[in-house]
């Protein structure tokens, strides 16, 4: 089974969560597809000479591919506001069917309450986890919801 991971990756600091991320999410036997690893990203590739249209439909079309091939999404919300991408990216996921989940560490949200936008939010049918061991519990408890008893 597959999951996309949904996550910003402006600094090294964020790129490294998603890995931390990535890692927990592997161990529960799961394959991932972490946009920054398996894709790539734009600006760098722009930076060395690659046309940037080139580039960013290259990026779009795997996004795409992967999200169609994914059961389950995880889309790690944490930022001042979620990334506007992986907001595209849910709704992507969410709208063919895939099982979603979000994790935020970040305590900042929507309006100065404890929600976020409540597409997001309402998306995120899988639940809202607060630490990478607590999205490994949601998302294990998924798994075993999904296999029959023997």
């Amino acid at each position: 089974m597959k999951a996309y991971i949904a996550a910003p990756l402006f600094c090294d600091a964020e790129k490294g969560f998603n890995l931390q991320v990535d890692a927990a999410v592997r161990a529960l036997g799961l394959d991932t597809f972490l946009p920054q690893r398996d894709g790539g990203e734009a600006a760098p590739l722009v930076r060395q000479g690659l046309d940037e249209d080139t580039v960013r439909r290259r990026l779009y079309e795997l996004d795409c591919a992967a999200i169609t091939e994914c059961a389950i999404f995880v889309f790690i919300l944490d930022g001042r506001v979620p990334d506007e991408g992986g907001c595209v990216e849910l709704g992507m996921a969410r709208a063919r069917g895939a099982d979603c989940f979000g994790l935020q560490t970040d305590s900042r949200r929507f309006g100065g309450t404890d929600s976020n936008n409540l597409m997001i939010d309402y998306s995120l049918n899988g639940g809202i986890a607060r630490s990478i061991d607590e999205l490994s519990t949601l998302l294990r408890a998924h798994l075993d919801a999904l296999t029959p008893a023997r």
